[in-house]
């Protein structure tokens, strides 16, 4: 493949979506200790109620049909796969904002965002806010496919965001992401700076300062350090799985879509703010989209590998240096890295800062409406 910019559109076989759904039909199911729910892991019958739905009724052609409302396109940057949706706005003078989703997510995240952001008067908004959306599938993520080389790490992925950007024609533009998102989305703001107009993240990923790191916290923040803390100690185990034997993990997830599903909703149920009933916090479309990207292009191996390379190279969490451009941050209450803000304001250019009421770490998805108004309220003071 060339650099060249080709469309693409998201097709499916019959005979794939067919085979999941023999699969699904087929699992073989664990015991689980009568009284317990979550505390294991993922619970037995929030999972079998998405696997019944995704192997019985889930319409995957349905979930193709919007995937394909808006343009897509694929290319190649430095010898890396990425795809990317590619929404442009039809209002004059909108800015181009890349967006970045994270793991267990997917550009299934964006989903309810896309026609508000690039047609604000439609949704209640004004048309000064309107912005060109380029949501990129992570390389080694979804459409982009696997990744076939060693060292893709999540300065690469940024680099790789920033020759896209290039390739699709924008001198100057923004940046948006959350969990690998942000500091893919950070990390541009490094390699571009002239191009980049501001950047706004749902995950900020600051250092503590050398200094007292506690000095003036607020009772708020530092409940989110406890909560870091408590993330730290209990919840990054996949972290570790990840970093060190993603091959191994692989051959389960990518045979068995109950054993990736489980991988993958247990995170969608600790990391959002669902009070501990998923279900009824995301619909069973929204989890099954998302699933089935990683299902039918066999990406779970690759996208768990950005861990092991990142983990080489310093890049897991916190980033090098400074972040010399705008940045906006949205702190959500459910998210589990929610560092001070004193911390940030030593990492980025700090313009603007909200706590919002609601929402955890797949923000867009679970917050949709304040996840616009913050980001075009970002952006607006930035073009």
């Amino acid at each position: 493949m060339t650099s060249t910019v080709q469309p693409f559109r998201v097709h499916v076989p019959d005979d794939a979506v067919e085979d999941l759904r023999y699969r699904l039909s087929r699992t073989r199911w664990p015991d689980q200790i009568p009284g317990t729910t979550w505390e294991y892991g993922c619970d037995m019958p929030t999972l079998r109620a998405v696997c019944d739905y995704w192997g019985r009724d889930f319409d995957w052609r349905a979930a193709e049909a919007r995937l394909n409302r808006w343009p897509h396109v694929i290319t190649e940057v430095d010898g890396i796969t990425v795809h990317a949706i590619h929404a442009r706005s039809p209002h004059p003078n909108a800015l181009a904002v890349c967006i970045t989703h994270g793991w267990p997510g997917s550009v299934a995240e964006f989903l309810d965002v896309i026609d508000p952001l690039i047609d604000p008067p439609s949704y209640g908004g004004d048309a000064a806010d309107a912005l060109h959306v380029v949501a990129p599938s992570i390389p080694g993520y979804g459409f982009s496919g696997p990744t076939t080389r060693r060292g893709v790490d999540i300065r690469t992925v940024a680099g790789v965001n920033v020759g896209l950007m290039k390739q699709l024609g924008y001198d100057r533009y923004g940046a948006q992401g959350g969990d690998w998102g942000a500091i893919a989305t950070a990390h541009m703001g490094q390699l571009a700076p002239d191009r980049l107009a501001g950047i706004h993240v749902n995950m900020p990923v600051p250092r503590p300062p050398e200094t007292d790191p506690m000095k003036g916290l607020t009772p708020d923040e530092l409940a989110g350090l406890a909560s870091m803390a408590k993330f730290r100690e209990e919840g990054t185990a996949y972290q570790r799985i990840h970093g060190s034997k993603p091959q191994t993990l692989a051959y389960g997830l990518t045979d068995s879509p109950a054993g990736l599903a489980g991988w993958i909703i247990e995170k969608f149920q600790a990391w959002s703010d669902c009070h501990g009933d998923l279900l009824s916090h995301l619909t069973l479309d929204q989890l099954c989209t998302n699933l089935s990207i990683y299902w039918f292009t066999a990406t779970i191996n690759s996208s768990t590998r950005l861990y092991f390379e990142s983990m080489r190279t310093g890049g897991l969490a916190a980033i090098e240096g400074r972040v010399e451009v705008p940045t906006g941050v949205a702190v959500f209450p459910a998210e589990m890295i929610r560092p001070p803000r004193a911390w940030c304001e030593q990492l980025y250019d700090l313009r603007r800062w909200t706590v919002m009421p609601s929402g955890g770490h797949f923000a867009a998805m679970e917050e949709p409406q304040l996840w616009i108004d913050d980001v075009r309220a970002f952006f607006r003071t930035v073009r």
